[in-house]
């Protein structure tokens, strides 16, 4: 399981879903569609119409992987935090009941209000 209660190293980009797809379509439901991922160098982060995906890579080759599966339905509560003028980076901190806080770290040209968005429709 990732650690979600240390900060991250590296801030998530925006990236293709073509790029991370393959990666995580063994997990993926029937019908299950990727709306919107990121990565860092290694790791990466994937928001479907159902869930949120972590996929934490490990080891010198990157075989080893760790998935995390954050489903919608235990969402309680969420917070994002826009990036600034002097603080470039976005922030987007999710509640889950029975793992509590999540936190993810974007770069400051990821469009955290639509993600914000995003996660509403599913939550509420």
């Amino acid at each position: 399981m990732i650690d979600f209660n240390n900060d991250s190293l590296f801030k998530l980009n925006p990236c293709h879903p073509q790029e991370v797809g393959p990666a995580v379509a063994p997990l993926l439901l029937h019908g299950e569609q990727i709306v919107s991922s990121y990565k860092t160098v290694r790791d990466f982060v994937v928001f479907t119409d159902k869930r949120i995906i972590a996929v934490n890579v490990q080891g010198l080759t990157g075989k080893k992987r760790d998935f995390s599966s954050l489903p919608y339905s235990k969402v309680q509560a969420w917070s994002v935090e826009t990036a600034g003028t002097f603080d470039l980076d976005a922030e987007l901190e999710l509640w889950f009941s029975g793992l509590g806080k999540v936190r993810f770290e974007f770069k400051g040209n990821s469009d955290i209000i639509r993600l914000s968005h995003m996660i509403a429709g599913y939550v509420l």
